[in-house]
C-alpha cells in the first residue's frame, strides 16, 4: 500500500506572516480610534456635567433671592463670589434673623457650593439693581412685592480635563467659559 502524499497549490496554504501583521495593524488602529472617541465622549460628559451644576447653583441664588425680598431690596445680594470673609449668622427661635443676616448666610452657603461644585472656579459676581425705586412694607401690601429691579448673575470658571491635572487656572484665558444670566428675581 502506497501512501501519496496530496500536494495544495503554494496559494492556499494559509495566511502568510505579512497578511497577519497587515491585519493586527488594522485592528489595532480601529481600536485606536475607538480609545480617542470614548476620551472625547468623556470629556464632553464632564463638561455636561460641570455646565448643569453651574446652572443648578444659579437658578438656587436666584431662589433664595426671592424668598427674601427685604434682602433683595437692600441689594444685599451684590458682591463677588465666594465671599473672602465672614461666619453663619446665628439665629434660632429667641432670636430670627434679620434679612441681612439671610443674605449673609445665603452669600455664605452658596458660595460654599460653588467652591465645592465647580472646578476651576474664577469670578463669580451678582449685581442686582432697583431702578431707583424702594420698598417700604408699612405702605405696601402684601409681603412679597414684586421686585422692580434686575440681577446681572455672571459665574466663570475654567475648563479641565477628566483627570484635573492640567495647567488651565481661572486665572489665565484659555478654556473659560462664563455662564451670565440676566434676571428679575
Amino acid at each position: 500500500m502506497h501512501l501519496s502524499k496530496s500536494r495544495t497549490p503554494r496559494g492556499e496554504r494559509g495566511a502568510s506572516l505579512i497578511e497577519v501583521l497587515m491585519a493586527v495593524l488594522i485592528f489595532s488602529i480601529g481600536l485606536i480610534g475607538v480609545a480617542g472617541l470614548l476620551i472625547v465622549a468623556t470629556k464632553s460628559n464632564h463638561t455636561a456635567y460641570v455646565r448643569t451644576q453651574v446652572a443648578f447653583l444659579a437658578n438656587n441664588m436666584a431662589d433664595r433671592m426671592r424668598a427674601n425680598p427685604y434682602g433683595l431690596w437692600g441689594l444685599k445680594y451684590n458682591g463677588t463670589y465666594p465671599l473672602s470673609a465672614g461666619t453663619d449668622p446665628k439665629c434660632d427661635g429667641a432670636n430670627p434673623c434679620t434679612p441681612d443676616q439671610v443674605a449673609l448666610r445665603d452669600q455664605l452657603q452658596w458660595g460654599d457650593m460653588l467652591k465645592d461644585t465647580v472646578p476651576g472656579l474664577g469670578t463669580t459676581k451678582i449685581t442686582c439693581t432697583n431702578d431707583g425705586l424702594s420698598y417700604n412694607p408699612s405702605s405696601q401690601i402684601g409681603m412679597r412685592p414684586p421686585y422692580g429691579g434686575s440681577c446681572k448673575m455672571t459665574i466663570t470658571w475654567a475648563e479641565r480635563g477628566i483627570t484635573g491635572n492640567d495647567d488651565r487656572t481661572a486665572d489665565s484665558t484659555d478654556g473659560l467659559q462664563s455662564f451670565t444670566w440676566v434676571f428679575q428675581p
